[in-house]
């Protein structure tokens, strides 16, 4: 689906994500530019599924600082999985919630390694 098919992924799950009572006040904090944020973010998922980016970046920095707990993860992958498989044909939703489980391991492996 390329960005755009990416974008209709993350444009309703980060109008979720907002709105959320745990995850909203994490990211409504630390987030001011929501477009910004979104073309990076995007860049960033179509790198992970293997198409054209500009995104160079690594993934774990931006969150180090933000005391993520394991419910933390529960929800964001929560919601993730819910707009996939609303917002995807099944093989794309698919694939993205295995990309998204992935990293959401890797991450959590970060942060609570940081916090140890």
């Amino acid at each position: 689906g390329g960005h755009e098919g990416i974008l209709k992924l993350l444009k309703p799950f980060y109008i979720d994500v907002r709105q959320h009572a745990v995850l909203g006040p994490i990211f409504n904090t630390h987030i001011q530019d929501w477009p910004a944020h979104l073309d990076k973010i995007t860049e960033f998922w179509a790198l992970q599924a293997g198409g054209e980016s500009k995104y160079r970046g690594g993934f774990a920095g931006a969150h180090l600082s933000l005391g993520l707990q394991p419910e933390h993860f529960q929800h964001w992958l929560g919601l993730w999985e819910f707009n996939a498989n609303r917002q995807l044909p099944a093989d794309q939703a698919a694939e993205m919630i295995a990309l998204a489980h992935e990293f959401g391991r890797r991450l959590f492996a970060v942060t609570q390694a940081r916090r140890a």
